[in-house]
């Protein structure tokens, strides 16, 4: 499934800024969207705009609701050690705007279509960007964290080819996954967009699950599944109950089910012989986990693009 050639689309740097040796944040003016995107960048040593050679590449996605506007592009080198773990990596790390709740997908808007396309901004217009101003390669691994982990998974299965490797880290990664008498996907979808886009309805993401059943499948890591063949796979998730970074007891409820789309995900990829290498645990939906599961499992993703 390829993007079309946005050459002269009209996305365009507008700003850069670089608070550390190895970061550049950048912000993006782009058509498909409805207000300027950050990005950071995490850049390898010895990186120069000039150099002949060109770089692989990281990307990290960001969850729904887990930072605050504006600062949602630094949501991983905010809460975890990326930094000094890829610090001799030789890789860019790319860490880009996914909106509050934009299901990095082109919502689907009652079949009409248009802003915001996260899809298309990062896989197009963001990808040439880097490609031809940052020393970007082809060589490319993607990983995120809830919201950013179902984005992981779909841009890799709806874009075969582009990644080489792919992890999700508590990921609703079943989105058609449903459960009546308790908490599903389509309410996550529901709740996230009431949340972070209170103005619009919570079905111009990918339309109803039922009527639009079509579209949400064609979205769908767990329908998609399929065409994850020859990618890398890791899929990590804990149980909701407390774990070793939790300090009060109890259930959750959106940790919970992250496992259980996680497990059928990973069940469907087992029937259609596609390895995957998995890590269920005892913990819930917060960031020591995702920190201690991005250390264990940036190895592998840096082996299959280094």
């Amino acid at each position: 499934m390829r993007l079309r050639d946005v050459a002269g689309s009209g996305a365009a740097v507008v700003g850069e800024c670089r608070p550390r040796r190895r970061v550049l944040d950048l912000a993006v003016r782009s058509p498909v969207l409805e207000e300027v995107a950050h990005v950071r960048l995490l850049l390898p040593s010895g990186w120069s705009r000039e150099s002949a050679r060109t770089w692989p590449v990281l990307w990290l996605l960001h969850g729904a609701g887990a930072c605050r506007d504006g600062d949602r592009h630094t949501a991983w080198s905010d809460h975890t050690d990326i930094e000094e773990l890829t610090e001799d990596a030789g890789v860019i790390v790319v860490m880009p705007d996914g909106g509050p709740c934009g299901n990095y997908t082109d919502w689907w808007n009652r079949g009409g279509g248009g802003a915001p396309k996260w899809e298309t901004f990062h896989l197009a217009e963001l990808r040439q960007i880097l490609e031809r101003g940052y020393r970007a390669g082809p060589d490319r691994a993607i990983a995120g964290n809830a919201m950013g982990g179902l984005g992981a998974l779909a841009y890799a299965a709806r874009h075969r080819g582009l990644f080489r490797a792919a992890a999700s880290f508590s990921g609703p990664v079943h989105t058609l996954y449903r459960d009546p008498s308790g908490l599903d996907v389509p309410d996550l979808v529901e709740l996230g967009v009431a949340i972070g886009a209170p103005s619009l309805d919570w079905t111009d993401v990918w339309g109803d699950p039922e009527e639009q059943r079509v579209v949400w499948r064609q979205h769908n890591p767990y329908d998609l599944a399929g065409r994850l063949a020859g990618v890398r796979l890791h899929v990590s998730a804990g149980d909701g109950r407390q774990g070793p970074h939790d300090a009060v007891p109890g259930t959750d409820v959106l940790e919970s089910l992250a496992c259980t789309v996680s497990r059928e995900f990973a069940g469907k990829l087992g029937k259609l012989g596609i390895p995957v290498t998995t890590h269920f645990y005892p913990g819930t939906h917060t960031w020591p986990y995702w920190r201690r599961e991005l250390r264990a499992t940036l190895p592998v993703l840096l082996a299959e693009i280094s």
